[in-house]
């Protein structure tokens, strides 16, 4: 196989686990989108938490609701638990790096936030030890993963979305593409005039 050809296949594989996601998890993307409406309508907070990629895409997802997506707006508060080097360095050193997210949650949190967990395999210990820290703050957890880590997650999760793909690099994209949706949908929704 050429490259272009390796280059058409990745788009084969990325558009089918798109469309799989949309036929299969339509229903928690809309319920998801619908909680963090209500949360930013009662004046709550979303906060986010992941590794490596999904330490990324936690931030990028803050940084959408904070500063803007589509358009102009006032800010939404949105927090990445990924970004303060200080605490993150500070609780690994000082205790483990399983309670790096869980820590600030309880720091944090307040009833009527949300915490989103970002983990691809849905194993990652500080990412469950954060939904474990946010459900008993009374916090809604939405846990963002993969079809293999729905039954590590989900336990911890009000609601969880579940990629269908087993492939690291489709479970991103996917969730990047919802995450996109929501974003669009909370804003225009919060925001219509």
């Amino acid at each position: 196989m050429n490259n272009l050809d390796s280059l058409h296949a990745e788009l084969q594989t990325h558009t089918s686990v798109l469309q799989q996601t949309v036929e299969e998890c339509a229903p928690i993307i809309l319920e998801i989108m619908t909680n963090i409406t209500a949360c930013f309508q009662n004046g709550h907070k979303l906060m986010l938490c992941g590794n490596g990629g999904s330490a990324a895409d936690a931030q990028h997802v803050a940084a959408e609701f904070t500063n803007r997506f589509r358009f102009d707006r006032p800010a939404l508060p949105a927090i990445a638990l990924t970004t303060d080097t200080s605490i993150l360095t500070a609780v690994g050193n000082d205790s483990s790096f399983d309670f790096v997210f869980s820590r600030q949650v309880e720091a944090l949190a307040a009833k009527g936030d949300i915490l989103v967990g970002i983990s691809t395999s849905g194993r990652s210990p500080n990412v469950l030890k954060a939904l474990e820290a946010a459900r008993a703050c009374q916090v809604t957890t939405i846990g963002f993963t993969s079809a293999k880590g729905l039954a590590a997650m989900q336990p911890s999760c009000d609601l969880c979305l579940a990629i269908p793909s087993s492939e690291t690099a489709r479970i991103q994209e996917a969730h990047e593409f919802a995450w996109h949706f929501i974003c669009g949908s909370v804003e225009a929704e919060l925001f219509k005039s």
